[in-house]
C-alpha cells in the first residue's frame, strides 16, 4: 500500500495544472484574434478609444455617415469644357431691322429695349417725322441707346448741335459708339473736325415731336381742316352741344396695338372686329367726315360746342355727315382697319382746348 503525497508535491502539481490552464487560455485567445483579423481589417471605423488617445485621453463622441456604395459616389473629376464664356457687353453701334408685317413703333422699340421715340429719331428723316409712315420692308436703323441719330452737315458747330439735341457736346464725343479718339481730343481740344455726311449717335439727345393728329376743328371754321384731307366740311354754326361726360365709343375696352404716348400717339387704339359699331363718346357735330390724308383711312372728328372734340380713325364706313348733330352714345360709323393701319381697332383720340389728354383718364 502506497504512502499519500506529501503537501508540498501537491502544490506543485495544483501549480502545473494551473500553469498549463493558463497557456490553453492564451492559445486559444491568440487564434480566435487570428482568425478575426481578416474582417477587423475591412471594417476599419476608428476607436472612441483611438480618437480619445489623439485628443489626450480624453474621450470624445465620434459620428461618423454611413458608408455608401461606390455606385452613389458623384464623380468630382474636373471635365473639358468645349466652349468658353465671355461677359455679356453692352452693344453701342446702330444695327439695322427690316420691318416685318404687323410691326409698329411700339412692338419694334420693345423688341429692342427702347423708347418709341428714339425709334422715331433715329430715323427721322426715312419716316419725315411721323411713325405711321412705317411699313413692311422698310429697314430701320436701331440705335443702341435712347436718344437721336443725326448726320452731320457742312457748316455745322458742335456747341449748336448739342444744344438742338439738348445735350452737352462732351456726352456726344465721349460716346464710345462714335469712336473718336479721346486721347487726341484730349490733348487737342481745339482742334475738332467732324466730316460733313457721318452719322453720330446722340445720346439722350431729344427732337420735337409733331402731332400728326387731326388738328382742332371749330364750329366757327371748320374749313381750317381743309388740308387734312376731303372730310374737311364747310361752316357749321350751332348744333348739338356736349354733357362733359363720356362714354366708351365701342364696346370692347381692350387697348390692341398703340397705347396713349403724348406727343407720338396722344390717343388709345381699341379692338374690335372689322363692322363693329362705333359710337358717339358725348354729344356734338360733326366737323370732318372722310377720307384722311396722313394716315388716319375714314376719319369722323365731332366738335362738343364745350372746348372739347373727339376723333374716330380707320374706321370701315361712315353713318354721319358734315353739320350733322349726333348724341351721346349714337352710332357713327363701323370699325375699321383702313388707312395706315395693321389690323381692326379703332383710333380714339380727345382734345381740349388744344391739348390731347389720355381719354382712359376720362372714359368710365
Amino acid at each position: 500500500m502506497s504512502s499519500s503525497p506529501s503537501l508540498p508535491e501537491r502544490l506543485w502539481r495544483a501549480l502545473t495544472y494551473l500553469l498549463v490552464a493558463i497557456l490553453l487560455g492564451v492559445t486559444a485567445l491568440l487564434g480566435w484574434n487570428q482568425f478575426n483579423k481578416p474582417q477587423a481589417a475591412a471594417e476599419a471605423v476608428p476607436s472612441p478609444t483611438a480618437a480619445a488617445s489623439a485628443a489626450g485621453g480624453k474621450p470624445i463622441a465620434l459620428s461618423l455617415p454611413p458608408l455608401q456604395p461606390a455606385l452613389d459616389t458623384p464623380d468630382i473629376r474636373p471635365r473639358a469644357e468645349l466652349h468658353t464664356d465671355f461677359p455679356n457687353r453692352p452693344r453701342v453701334d446702330v444695327i439695322t431691322y427690316t420691318v416685318q408685317t404687323g410691326d409698329n413703333l411700339f412692338a419694334i422699340a420693345d423688341k429692342f429695349g427702347l423708347k418709341p421715340q428714339t425709334v422715331l429719331w433715329g430715323n427721322y428723316e426715312e419716316l419725315n417725322g411721323n411713325f405711321r409712315f412705317i411699313n413692311p420692308g422698310q429697314v430701320l436703323n436701331i440705335l443702341p441707346v435712347d436718344g437721336a441719330y443725326y448726320q452731320w452737315q457742312e457748316g455745322d458747330d458742335l456747341q449748336t448741335v448739342a444744344k438742338f439735341f439738348g445735350v452737352s457736346p462732351e456726352a456726344i464725343l465721349q460716346y464710345p459708339g462714335n469712336h473718336f479718339d479721346l486721347l487726341d481730343l484730349k490733348e487737342h481740344p481745339d482742334d475738332i473736325t467732324i466730316e460733313p455726311g457721318r452719322w453720330l449717335i446722340i445720346p439722350g439727345g431729344k427732337r420735337e415731336l409733331v402731332d400728326w393728329g387731326p388738328p382742332a376743328i371749330t364750329r366757327s371754321n371748320p374749313a381750317v381742316a381743309r388740308y387734312y384731307g376731303p372730310g374737311a366740311c364747310g361752316a357749321v354754326y350751332q348744333g348739338a352741344v356736349g354733357t362733359y361726360t363720356f362714354v366708351w365709343p365701342t364696346n370692347s375696352h381692350f387697348i390692341s396695338g398703340y397705347h396713349y404716348v403724348p406727343g407720338i400717339h396722344p390717343a388709345i387704339d381699341l379692338g374690335g372686329s372689322i363692322g363693329d359699331p362705333i359710337y358717339a363718346a358725348d354729344s356734338g357735330v360733326v366737323v370732318y367726315a372722310g377720307w384722311s390724308n396722313y394716315g388716319y383711312g375714314n376719319l369722323i372728328v365731332l366738335d362738343h360746342g364745350n372746348g372739347w372734340q373727339t376723333a374716330y380713325a380707320h374706321l370701315s364706313a361712315i353713318y354721319v355727315g358734315c353739320g350733322q348733330s349726333v348724341y351721346q352714345g349714337d352710332v357713327i360709323g363701323g370699325l375699321g382697319s383702313t388707312g395706315n393701319s395693321t389690323g381692326p381697332h379703332l383710333h380714339f383720340e380727345m382734345s381740349y382746348m388744344g391739348s390731347k389728354p389720355n381719354p382712359l383718364d376720362f372714359l368710365p
